[in-house]
């Protein structure tokens, strides 16, 4: 499987190569297109009860596609709901945390599951349930704005907002907290943040949904109700 990310960073596109009756597991709702001959399977990808884990704790669909292209090879558009960018993550045998709702696509050796986040990460803006991606194969992920990996060193670290956090390597060590104090959690306009120590890889979004939500809806207009 090959892939190439088109129109980056806002409106990322993602062009993936399939060679003759090659498989790819595409999450529901992402594809855009598909060339001639590929054929889909519709299915609650790991059973009934991960498909339900990963979409009620996951905030991904109930359901995975498999494209599986013809004799001749075929071609796949994904893209994610939100105007961001995609990237692509090799794991060679390794485990990666991503965030909730980022997942777009991956080739087949790779399992997605949900994992419990601990007791610490429950007012994470993101959710208590990250989804776990383990194996050897290219794993497709999204984000909202631009993504920028970060290479951590053995005990490096660095802290992110949790808004921000897009995908990081399981196993490096993280701490959910308040950025300071009450008065500080409650007007700087930062909420909570995460402490990541190396090594691994840590990929971060430009942009916050939550930041977003927080300009637009004081905007928005007001239903208003007359009484006559």
């Amino acid at each position: 499987m090959q892939v190439e990310i088109l129109y980056r960073p806002a409106y990322s596109l993602g062009m993936i190569a399939l060679s003759p009756n090659e498989t790819v597991q595409v999450e529901g709702g992402s594809m855009v297109s598909m060339s001639t001959g590929v054929n889909v399977e519709t299915k609650a990808a790991g059973g009934i009860l991960k498909s339900l884990a990963r979409s009620v704790l996951g905030g991904e669909g109930f359901f995975m596609n498999t494209f599986k292209a013809p004799n001749n090879g075929g071609q796949i558009s994904v893209a994610p709901p939100l105007p961001g960018d995609l990237t692509v993550i090799e794991l060679q045998n390794e485990k990666f945390m991503v965030q909730s709702g980022g997942y777009v696509a991956s080739e087949l050796g790779i399992n997605i599951d949900t994992k419990w986040g601990g007791a610490k990460t429950f007012f994470a803006s993101e959710g208590l349930i990250m989804l776990h991606c383990t194996g050897t194969g290219k794993l497709i992920v999204s984000s909202y704005g631009a993504i920028h990996e970060i290479n951590l060193g053995a005990g490096q670290g660095i802290t992110i907002d949790t808004g921000h956090l897009v995908a990081f390597t399981d196993g490096i060590g993280f701490k959910i907290r308040p950025i300071g104090g009450i008065k500080s959690t409650l007007f700087s306009g930062e909420g909570l943040v995460v402490d990541l120590t190396g090594p691994g890889k840590v990929y971060m979004q430009t942009r916050s949904m939550d930041a977003f939500l927080s300009w637009i809806i004081p905007k928005l207009p007001k239903t208003s109700s007359n009484h006559s």
